[in-house]
């Protein structure tokens, strides 16, 4: 399994994922999937001065992703899925059938949001796209870091981890 870590985290790609998590697993690529930044060439070129030059970022929308999830899972190198956002992990989780774990990297406040964890605050409706994701059999932790243990998705929704 190529890819690595199905990972959501808001800030995509930035020192947390490239180091913290790139090193220890050997990241070599990285597919960001977002539907606005990959029609954008100017947001994609910001995202990959964030990764150092060994690491090679590619964009994709949900729909691409799909398409070509299957050759990006099938690499020799170690690579890592990035999604700004639980719905777009669930759209991709559910038109893939093939993503069986995801994690919780850092969903950050703004309103409507309220903390589970000190890195994770979720809107009523991402609570519920999390529990449908968990339901249809995806193992769903939070773990900010590699050396941190992961907090399983009830504990996530019921504030009780960390």
């Amino acid at each position: 399994m190529p890819i690595e870590l199905y990972r959501i985290d808001d800030r995509l790609v930035h020192g947390q994922v490239v180091v913290g998590w790139g090193q220890p697993l050997n990241i070599t690529f990285v597919v960001l999937v977002d539907d606005i930044i990959a029609t954008s060439d100017w947001e994609q070129e910001l995202y990959r001065m964030g990764a150092p030059p060994e690491m090679t970022v590619t964009f994709e929308t949900v729909e691409s992703a799909t398409a070509k999830l299957a050759e990006y899972q099938s690499r020799a190198a170690h690579g890592i899925l990035l999604a700004g956002d639980i719905d777009t992990m669930r759209r991709l989780v559910e038109r893939s059938g093939t993503i069986n774990h995801v994690n919780i990297g850092g969903i950050h406040h703004r309103a409507g949001r309220t903390a589970r964890l000190r890195y994770v605050f979720l809107t009523p409706e991402e609570e519920v796209s999390l529990r449908e994701m968990g339901a249809g059999g995806v193992t769903i932790t939070a773990q900010d870091v590699p050396a941190t243990t992961p907090v399983p998705l009830d504990e996530v929704l019921a504030g009780t981890g960390e």
